[in-house]
């Protein structure tokens, strides 16, 4: 009689080991980040007008950057529905825009957007700049940062295009939990 509940806590044990290895390989936390990209073809004239909604929009200069930053910088986001902000002019070189370890925080007004999945950065001037990040705060979506720290190229749209992404990844979370919610009712029918 002894010998079978040790088989029985023995099983029990093996299950509740192999529960926990599924849910570590199912709740494996993946931290990509991707480099930015040069757009070459990017449309600033592409702007629609349907609403007015303000995005706040905060660029961290890297501290290995130059330290003072006469160039000319420009933006342009927006979301997987076509809505793009484009601000053409956003720095300033009477109030020390860019400099090495700052952070500068912009009010864009342009359309009402979804979830903002894109942004890409111009530049052009003699001095160079290294964004570490730029962080977008808007109405209609949650805020997301995207990470630069690198120094944007003369004369090109540069950085990141997260929108066709945005559907897969979704879908990806949603069967995990589904699987995760099925390995749940297995383990307490065997328990």
């Amino acid at each position: 009689m002894k010998g079978f509940f040790f088989q029985v806590n023995m099983s029990k044990a093996a299950f509740v080991l192999l529960y926990l290895g599924f849910i570590f390989i199912l709740c494996e936390a993946k931290s990509i980040r991707q480099k930015p990209q040069a757009f070459e073809s990017l449309n600033v004239s592409y702007v629609q007008n349907l609403g007015s909604c303000s995005y706040s929009v905060i660029i961290s200069t890297s501290c290995s950057s130059t330290s003072y930053n006469r160039d000319q910088i420009s933006i342009a986001f927006g979301d997987a529905y076509g809505n793009q902000i484009y601000a053409p002019r956003l720095d300033d070189p009477s109030t020390e825009t860019f400099e090495r370890c700052s952070s500068d925080t912009f009010e864009i007004n342009g359309p009402c957007a979804y979830q903002i999945c894109y942004v890409y950065l111009y530049r052009t001037g003699p001095d160079g700049w290294k964004p570490e990040t730029v962080k977008i705060y808007g109405y209609n979506s949650q805020a997301v940062t995207f990470y630069y720290d690198t120094f944007i190229p003369g004369d090109n749209w540069y950085g990141f295009n997260y929108c066709n992404n945005a559907s897969s990844s979704h879908r990806r979370i949603g069967q995990r939990w589904f699987l995760f919610v099925i390995l749940w009712f297995v383990l307490c029918a065997f328990v």
